[in-house]
């Protein structure tokens, strides 16, 4: 016998919606299952989907998707939401090269309304949507789901702020996993939400509002009245002077409130907002226990949990990011660690416990975070901001404008610079050297390894600018780590071997693939160390040597480290060959951070493949034109 026997029935929402609610808690017991028996094969994000599983089954039975748009936030939460909508097959490759994404992706389903990765976007996509129905003369709901989290960042109450005048037939649905505005109050609770969801709650207040048009006095008063009424029941002040209706809070488990509560909802016309709380990793206790380490997993055993990792591992950049922080900042006293919400994946927790005055966590809020920063640098302060290089993108005016043209030292440490493997082209941190490099007083590093990170930290903590040091996501080569806090000269690069006709120019990562190459090709390998300012001098002399010089960076080749060794040469009038190795103009989709780097010839294999082309087009170019056959 099937151990999904309800599921098993499920390819699409629309079977979803001809189930009695009866059988709703069924569908939602297998669905979890199955999500961690899945996941605990495949790895992804655990915690956040075991937590809204109820809400999917609600969501899909209630509303007519895709006609009605559910636009998910970030995406960690929507493993549901793919098995409902047809995609249960392709789960056992989620996150894989030619699998399932692990975000909501348009290319993929027309159930994917939008397609997400960062946070906080999902009401501004669903006013956009519901206001486009409005203007095509459509009936349909829009239905924006964002966790307690996303909330957090400014654009939310950006959207918030214009939805709540533009008079959109809209609902948000805030999902809140962590700390709750105000708790659950059980059958109460549940009663006092159906009510003001319900029709004649609202046809009364309606029906009271035309009453009450001849005196704006008593008008006034029954407004202030139910305001305060509603107001000691529910936490919705905040939301309902934005000009939304506020719901809840309901219990977001419970499909016997959730159920009608949104059926009720669907039948209401302007902005809604529903609050619901859910418990992340629900279902399966180690991860209600710590949603934290069970929210992005590698593959386990359900029974067993996570294991602890192998004693005498390499340590990731990550982490020696995080003890560098600690060591400098016993160092120096004017020493602040910040972080827009990652402080576990940026590697602050330690930081965060041993100097916690001196810690700050600003929520997810990458703009403010940069500004923040600076204002911490005016007073004498030395900010250093942990920010993933993807994520870094979102506070990029403020990195300029507020940071660098005041020329202020501020030192961005940014993690998942270049290909990051399973979470793919949202979080591929393609583009960090490009649009760095470009800003004045900016320097920017990227180190090969373990032990030039640390000092590249210290070089741009000394530095009297800002500064940005940009390391890969995961494990370096194991080089031995100096533990003093040193720093490199500014600007200076270094040979590492010494070949003939061939000098490859490796930048960060690259080193080791470069190294690799090399072996084969018997070219001579410079570590750059620097993008900016780049080492000139080295570039020169590699070029009065070599009859090819060859750049390799892990980041877009528009505009990247390879384009600053071509100024040089360009700016000196040297003639010699130059071929730019990096990430091709498009984006690069998720799997094996090897396999993907291999795919666009980041690889050994790739770098000597490409320098093997190279040679035998300049040999061809160089080669006189043979007699041809009328000759």
């Amino acid at each position: 016998m099937t151990r999904y026997p309800l599921l098993d029935t499920i390819s699409e929402p629309a079977q979803v919606r001809k189930l009695d609610r009866r059988q709703l808690p069924q569908l939602a017991d297998e669905l979890r299952a199955f999500l961690l028996e899945s996941v605990a094969r495949t790895g992804g994000h655990l915690s956040s989907n075991l937590g809204t599983v109820e809400l999917t089954v609600a969501l899909h039975h209630v509303f007519d998707t895709p006609h009605d748009r559910l636009v998910w936030d970030v995406g960690h939460q929507t493993y549901a939401h793919k098995v409902l909508t047809g995609r249960r097959s392709g789960m056992g490759k989620l996150r894989m090269r030619g699998g399932v994404s692990g975000f909501p992706k348009r290319s993929e389903s027309s159930y994917d309304t939008f397609g997400v990765g960062h946070s906080s976007t999902s009401i501004s996509a669903a006013l956009g949507m519901a206001l486009a129905a409005k203007i095509k003369g459509e009936t349909r709901k829009v239905v924006a789901i964002i966790g307690d989290g996303a909330m957090s960042a400014g654009q939310a109450f950006e959207a918030l702020n214009n939805a709540g005048v533009a008079d959109a037939d809209m609902l948000v649905v805030l999902n809140d996993n962590d700390m709750s505005i105000s708790p659950a109050v059980g059958a109460l609770n549940r009663y006092l939400a159906r009510l003001f969801s319900g029709s004649s709650f609202n046809a009364a207040r309606k029906a009271g509002e035309k009453i009450l048009d001849f005196s704006p006095s008593l008008r006034e008063f029954a407004k202030r009245a139910e305001e305060h009424v509603k107001g000691m029941l529910t936490p919705g002040t905040l939301f309902e002077e934005m000009g939304f209706n506020y719901i809840g809070p309901i219990d977001g488990h419970d499909l016997e409130s959730l159920v009608p509560t949104l059926q009720n909802l669907k039948n209401l016309k302007g902005p809604q907002f529903l609050h619901v709380i859910t418990k992340k990793g629900q279902g399966y206790k180690l991860a209600e226990v710590d949603p934290i380490l069970y929210h992005g997993v590698s593959k386990f055993k359900p029974d067993v949990g996570i294991a602890d990792g192998p004693s005498g591992a390499k340590p990731s950049y990550t982490q020696i990011f995080g003890d560098w922080l600690c060591d400098m900042a016993a160092a120096d006293p004017k020493l602040v660690g910040i972080t827009p919400a990652m402080r576990e994946g940026s590697g602050l927790l330690r930081f965060s416990e041993r100097f916690p005055e001196r810690y700050y966590d600003v929520g997810i809020a990458e703009q403010h975070a940069v500004t923040f920063a600076a204002g911490l640098a005016c007073e004498g302060l030395r900010p250093v901001l942990a920010i993933y290089s993807t994520f870094l993108q979102r506070g990029y005016d403020q990195l300029v404008h507020d940071v660098a043209l005041q020329n202020l030292p501020v030192v961005f440490a940014l993690d998942r610079g270049g290909l990051v493997g399973a979470d793919g082209p949202t979080h591929h941190g393609a583009f960090d050297l490009s649009f760095l490099t470009c800003i004045p007083n900016m320097v920017v590093m990227t180190p090969s390894d373990e032990d030039e990170c640390r000092k590249m930290l210290t070089t741009a903590y000394r530095l009297d600018g800002p500064a940005a040091v940009r390391y890969p996501r995961g494990t370096g080569s194991g080089t031995v780590i100096d533990k003093k806090l040193v720093g490199l000269p500014v600007g200076k690069g270094e040979v590492r071997r010494r070949g003939s006709g061939v000098a490859l120019l490796a930048f960060g990562s690259m080193l080791t693939p470069a190294l690799a190459a090399a072996e084969e090709l018997d070219a001579t390998v410079a570590n750059m160390r620097f993008v900016k300012p780049i080492d000139r001098e080295l570039i020169m002399a590699l070029a009065a040597e070599h009859s090819l010089l060859i750049s390799v960076e892990e980041n877009a080749l528009i505009g990247g480290a390879g384009a600053e060794v071509a100024r040089v040469l360009e700016d000196t009038g040297n003639p010699v060959r130059l071929l730019r190795l990096g990430i091709p103009d498009r984006f690069i989709e998720h799997g094996d951070q090897a396999l993907l780097l291999a795919e666009i010839g980041l690889d050994r294999d790739g770098i000597v493949r490409a320098v093997r082309q190279s040679q035998d087009s300049a040999a061809d170019s160089c080669t006189p034109a043979g007699p041809t056959s009328g000759e």
